[in-house]
């Protein structure tokens, strides 16, 4: 079988991404430490003859002797989505933060290696920073700031696109990298503090909707299953450049708000907050590259994919 591991297996993405791998017939190893996610996004895959889990931290060496799969099966490729993407997280856990991407990618990609593996990278539209470039394309080489508040997460992901990038073009990486987009679906922490869970969170339980900044800021909203067929596409390709995966259809935090209003029966006024330093006044991807290499586009609009993340949200506050 193609044995695979996916970093950050029990996140909200790196879960979802687990289920999909096992049901396209790979043998599938997850790695997590539950810094910031639990074992119950994989409940569901406990008990498949082809999953295995295993408590790390990545940032640590890996013994494969920890791995009954990789002993098996050898090594197909690894995925690494371990990484804290919240802004709740950038203050409480930042030095965590920085370790994943700079430490933990040297330790995968030195893995990916040894067995000639794909590895793509889960990098994330934060790397264009406060774009000066709308849409952003990933010929756009961004507008961080290196010492602000969300550097910890920004920039560690620019590190580790150089040094999946660099490993790739002299040490014969077969390596990708996926910008992602905006994304929401179900096993998101509802605690997240990104906008969709907390508007969510808030619409349900008839609280206020805090809009921080005056609300004009614009983000595109792309559901799990879209990103995570675009992220398998990119996996079982040859790929080398970025790659933006997200949805196209620009909302402002606004005109989101409203919708999510509407969905939870309207009872929650709006609050503005002050706005989050450093925060992207626009972001939209431009997915052409998506199109032309991958043929992927999004296929799930707004709401109708904040119905299926509102009804998991109210399991959770059930």
């Amino acid at each position: 079988m193609k044995h695979v591991i996916v970093t950050g297996g029990s996140g909200f993405i790196g879960s979802h991404l687990c289920e999909a791998l096992l049901k396209r017939g790979y043998a599938v190893s997850a790695i997590d430490n539950f810094l910031t996610s639990d074992g119950s996004n994989l409940n569901d895959l406990k008990h498949h003859p082809h999953f295995s889990f295993f408590k790390h931290d990545i940032c640590e060496a890996l013994h494969e002797s920890n791995l009954p799969l990789l002993q098996k099966w050898g090594l197909h490729g690894i995925l690494h989505f371990a990484c804290p993407a919240s802004p709740v997280d950038f203050d409480r856990i930042p030095f965590e933060i920085l370790k994943v991407d700079s430490l933990g990618t040297l330790q995968t990609v030195d893995l990916a290696q040894k067995f000639n593996a794909r590895y793509l990278l889960a990098s994330t539209s934060e790397v264009y920073g406060d774009p000066l470039v709308h849409p952003q394309v990933e010929s756009y080489w961004g507008n961080v700031n290196p010492i602000g508040p969300r550097a910890c997460y920004d920039e560690t992901k620019r590190f580790a696109e150089a040094y999946v990038s660099t490993a790739t073009r002299l040490k014969g990486l077969n390596g990708g990298i996926v910008r992602i987009f905006n994304t929401y679906g179900p096993k998101m922490r509802i605690d997240d503090g990104r906008v969709v869970p907390e508007l969510c969170r808030q619409g349900l339980e008839g609280l206020p909707l805090t809009i921080h900044g005056n609300g004009k800021q614009t983000r595109s909203f792309c559901f799990i299953t879209d990103l995570v067929e675009g992220i398998m596409r990119l996996f079982e390709s040859t790929i080398h450049e970025p790659v933006n995966l997200g949805n196209p259809t620009e909302y402002s935090v606004l005109d989101f708000a409203q919708v999510v209003s509407r969905l939870t029966e309207g009872r929650s006024p709006l609050e503005f907050l002050p706005a989050r330093p450093d925060d992207p006044k626009v972001r939209r991807p431009d997915i052409t590259r998506a199109k032309t290499l991958l043929g992927w586009e999004p296929q799930v609009g707004l709401e109708e994919g904040l119905e299926l993340s509102l009804t998991f949200f109210r399991k959770q506050l059930s």
